[in-house]
């Protein structure tokens, strides 16, 4: 085999190998939802928490199709704030809305969220301001759903 196609070979297995990490679908993880939420209001948009835990395809799903892109659609990259809080994150620290320490899998409890994928959309108190998207839903809608909630939320934070 000539030196060129080793190295073609060899460049596609280390391709291949690495796959699974090119894929992964995780967006930031929420640190401190009082300043996030404050943020994502004063840009005029909600905080849009998506409540997942490890393992969910349909949450990977919901990351990957909806949630990255709506991160970088110019419409509304600047007006709202994604995090994702884990559903299974025991040891995951977290503050809360009022300022107090938690973790992660504790918010999703107190929010009661049982099945994942949850995404919900917060004001600067810690209120909802549209309803959460429970569960995946039809492809054919949900980037519609998704985007209803930013825009009844961004209405939401323009009342007193």
């Amino acid at each position: 085999m000539s030196r060129q196609w080793a190295g073609l070979l060899g460049g596609l297995i280390l391709a291949w190998l690495a796959a699974p990490s090119l894929g992964a679908t995780d967006l930031p993880a929420a640190i401190d939802l009082r300043a996030e939420s404050a943020q994502a209001a004063k840009a005029g948009g909600p905080l849009i928490v998506i409540y997942s835990r490890q393992g969910c395809k349909y949450c990977e799903a919901v990351k990957r199709d909806y949630l990255k892109p709506l991160a970088a659609n110019p419409r509304y990259r600047d007006r709202v704030l994604i995090r994702q809080i884990n559903q299974d994150g025991e040891t995951q620290a977290l503050t809360d809305f009022k300022g107090g320490t938690t973790t992660h899998a504790r918010v999703a409890s107190a929010e009661k969220v049982k099945l994942v994928p949850v995404v919900a959309f917060y004001g600067p108190d810690g209120r909802q301001l549209a309803n959460p998207i429970v569960g995946a839903r039809l492809p054919d809608f949900y980037q519609s759903y998704l985007e209803d909630a930013v825009e009844l939320s961004a209405r939401a934070l323009k009342k007193p």
